[in-house]
């Protein structure tokens, strides 16, 4: 075990993994520090959808476009399946073929194509098309199985890039070059602190100016008819009214207006459907939002059953029967997608305060080796 190494990473979630990542592509020895015996927080408890399209114009849509070239590359390196491609976007309301229609003509559009509901019924015959006004296909989307992809990509970072992992230990005190866990004190030229919820942490000081809090989500795995098979991701109207990319458009706001008065129940409990696909056949789906400083561990059966209300009118299916249900927690409150402090020339504390690490990690962390 190497007490003494060039990086010592904080956490061994999806963005402390990417860090990682980008310091053994450099040459660095790294050592990774994890609390838990095993990653089982945010990073593991989601679709694993890397999304591009309608990430918010800049730097997440930079950096999500970025990841997804480094999963792609990685994926089938570290043995991760990527379970299927690409995105369906399903306007039921003329309001929301608008967004589309909107959204087409900007920069974030390209390779993406807006088709008809009935041209739709026929590319993806999973959609429930009838009365619906349009649909939008995304190449660019990738999805793993990420309570598998990321402890096998931890293993392929300890196996290929000779990164140590020492998992249940908890880290008490950063003061580089010196980090402080519960058993031992390792010696690191450089840390990257990678929080996560843990924000009360090691990473609180450098995070305190910044008003954060947690957001609790809930998510269900449904089995569908035997057979049922989704050729790509699916969303619905009500992710173009929450993804920045879409809702920063000027005829979002009359979606939203139409939505307050048909689905304000789902506006409010934060709720926009997303459904992926597992290897087994069944349905990753969710999902819903709500802030807490601490969050509270119950689930609300009221907001399951409105999350499974959009996947039946989204999705052809005979069959819906749920067999896990699970919340995550992420943070949240920054104005920008995520935080990189620098308490001092030694040390970074890198947040992911949108949800979206699974899809911007790898960019991200490429920035801060690139500017560090």
């Amino acid at each position: 075990m190497k007490d003494s190494v060039d990086l010592i990473v904080v956490g061994a979630g999806i963005v402390g993994l990417a860090h990682a990542l980008a310091a053994a592509r450099r040459g660095l020895r790294v050592t990774v520090v994890e609390r838990d015996h095993r990653c089982v927080g945010a990073s593991i408890r989601n679709f694993g959808f890397i999304t591009v399209t309608g990430q918010p114009a800049g730097d997440t849509w930079r950096r999500a476009r970025a990841s997804r070239d480094i999963w792609a590359e990685v994926a089938p390196q570290a043995g991760i399946p990527i379970e299927h491609r690409g995105l369906w976007l399903l306007a039921r309301r003329p309001r929301a073929q608008k967004v589309l229609e909107a959204f087409m003509l900007t920069d974030m559009a390209e390779g993406n194509e807006l088709h008809s509901a009935a041209e739709a019924a026929a590319r993806a015959p999973m959609l429930r098309t009838e009365g619906a006004s349009a649909a939008m296909y995304s190449p660019h989307e990738l999805r793993v199985e990420s309570r598998h992809a990321i402890p096998r990509l931890a293993a392929w970072l300890a196996q290929q890039h000779g990164v140590q992992f020492l998992f249940g230990e908890a880290v008490l005190e950063v003061e580089a070059p010196r980090v402080r866990t519960a058993q031992r004190t390792l010696q690191a030229e450089r840390v990257v602190v990678c929080p996560g919820t843990e924000l009360q942490g090691v990473g609180r000081p450098a995070l305190a100016r910044h008003a954060l809090q947690l957001t609790r989500l809930q998510m269900l795995r449904v089995r569908p008819e035997p057979g049922f098979r989704m050729t790509a991701a699916v969303m619905g109207d009500l992710s173009l009214v929450r993804y920045g990319g879409y809702a920063a458009l000027p005829e979002s706001a009359a979606l939203r207006a139409q939505l307050e008065e048909e689905a304000g129940a789902s506006l409010a409990h934060g709720i926009h459907l997303i459904v992926v696909q597992s290897a087994d056949g069944t349905l990753v789906v969710g999902d819903s939002h709500h802030s807490f400083e601490t969050p509270e561990p119950f689930a609300d059966e009221a907001v399951d059953r409105l999350i499974l209300d959009h996947l039946r009118e989204t999705l052809d299916l005979a069959q819906c029967d749920v067999v896990e249900r699970w919340t995550g927690v992420y943070p949240t409150g920054a104005s920008v997608d995520c935080l990189i402090e620098a308490p001092d020339p030694a040390t970074r504390v890198v947040v992911v305060t949108s949800g979206t690490g699974a899809s911007t990690a790898f960019g991200i962390a490429e920035e801060v080796f690139n500017a560090w």
